[in-house]
């Protein structure tokens, strides 16, 4: 999979190890899935005042979040993949938020960071968390990748 990383931001430095965590988390959200393809995922890190002008152009939420995603399909996981190079879609994720998440949950920022990254890559498999139920299946296979990852709270 070809991992775009792509840093709107001057918040937080984006080293190797942050680089390598993530396409590692996207590599193990595929497998968890059962999903075989060539492909790319882009990933672009920005700050709270940048996500908050997304959300508003495309979900008309006048505030700012922790991520958004972007699936180029409705529901990858329900469809059978022909093509020879999926593109599965973008991720956008606030570092600023990021942070102030790890330290309200706390844990480490590389553990808040790889769950939004997990959770993003589920949205773009066609998962959502609107029922009870479809959470709780949408949690489960989060937390087996992270925990795979040894990115536990």
């Amino acid at each position: 999979m070809d991992v775009s990383i792509l840093n709107h931001q001057n918040i937080l430095d984006i080293d190797d190890n942050l680089h390598q965590m993530l396409e590692d988390l996207i590599e193990l959200s595929l497998k968890e899935e059962g999903l075989e393809f060539e492909g790319e995922v882009s990933i672009m890190l920005v700050d709270d005042e940048e996500i908050h002008n997304l959300n508003l152009k495309h979900r008309n939420k006048d505030s700012s979040t922790d991520v958004l995603s972007f699936p180029q399909y409705e529901s990858l996981k329900d469809e059978e993949i022909i093509e020879p190079y999926v593109i599965l879609g973008d991720v956008v994720i606030s570092t600023e938020t990021a942070i102030s998440q790890a330290v309200s949950y706390g844990h480490s920022l590389l553990r808040e960071i790889g769950f939004l990254v997990v959770h993003s890559m589920f949205h773009l498999f066609g998962y959502d968390h609107d029922t009870d139920e479809r959470t709780k299946e949408m949690r489960e296979k989060e937390e087996h990748v992270l925990e795979s990852y040894n990115l536990t709270r």
